[in-house]
């Protein structure tokens, strides 16, 4: 049963159409990937999903709410973690959750009782006290997902949740990704360039090119459909996009990824 769906889902400026009749649906559960090179149109998508940008034409719905005729209640249903970091360094981990649990108009008598499960379930409840700006990379990402998912989201929105992280945090967080997807029933929907990320923890993906679809299936059906024995998600990427991995871009995107990863770091 899908819990959300885009229909025609189009977004332009100017005379440049970012996402051109974009049309998906993804079931309730699962953990979804949009991948795609960069200027590719994702940011656009979780803008207009997550009711930060209105769509030019066309429409989605996210929990049976329409993001644009009911965007209170879109928003009462997801969580999102940007690629940007989200949590103060000059507070502890847990008065980042208290902020956030006030945001979101939780009941007074449930917030210790949300934060604490929140720290526990995401392994910070040592770290619980301690200021952010002493956590590590992988501990800030999974203090801000503890943030994200304190209402209690059906649908969980990552954007490249992993970037700046060494490879033994990446696995951390990982798990932490897909263990909320089968404890809790949260439906995950992330945008990444990690095509292992995709392919270990996506259920389906969807690659862009351009504002436009040109790719979508499981991660195994896209390497089918390219063939040959020892294909990879990376083939995929480069067979239906025409360009290789690349995760700079321009001179805007450089930095913002050297900032998050220098913070991280």
């Amino acid at each position: 049963m899908p819990i959300l769906e885009t229909k025609s889902l189009t977004r332009s400026f100017g005379d440049l159409t970012a996402v051109d009749h974009l049309s998906l649906t993804v079931d309730a559960g699962a953990t979804f990937g949009l991948l795609g090179p960069n200027g590719a149109g994702k940011t656009t998508v979780l803008k207009m999903l997550t009711t930060l940008l209105p769509p030019t034409q066309g429409t989605a719905s996210i929990a049976g709410f329409d993001i644009l005729k009911q965007s209170a209640d879109v928003r009462s249903s997801i969580g999102y973690v940007p690629q940007l970091i989200s949590a103060d360094p000059m507070l502890t981990g847990y008065e980042n959750l208290l902020i956030f649990a006030k945001l979101y108009n939780l009941p007074h008598e449930d917030r210790e009782q949300r934060i604490r499960t929140a720290l526990e379930f995401m392994g910070l409840d040592e770290a619980a006290d301690k200021l952010v700006k002493k956590y590590s990379g992988g501990m800030i990402r999974r203090l801000e997902i503890a943030q994200s998912i304190l209402h209690r989201p059906k649908v969980l929105f990552l954007d490249e949740p992993t970037v700046g992280l060494d490879p033994v945090a990446r696995k951390t967080v990982w798990d932490h990704i897909d263990q909320l997807r089968t404890d809790f029933g949260t439906t995950i929907f992330l945008t990444t360039h990690f095509m292992e990320e995709a392919d270990v923890l996506c259920e389906r993906v969807a690659i862009m090119n351009l504002g436009k679809v040109v790719a979508l299936g499981s991660p195994q059906e896209l390497k089918d459909s390219v063939g040959g024995e020892d294909v990879t998600l990376d083939d995929v990427f480069v067979h239906y996009t025409g360009n290789t991995l690349d995760t700079g871009g321009g001179f805007r995107e450089v930095s913002r990824t050297r900032r998050t990863a220098r913070r991280l770091g």
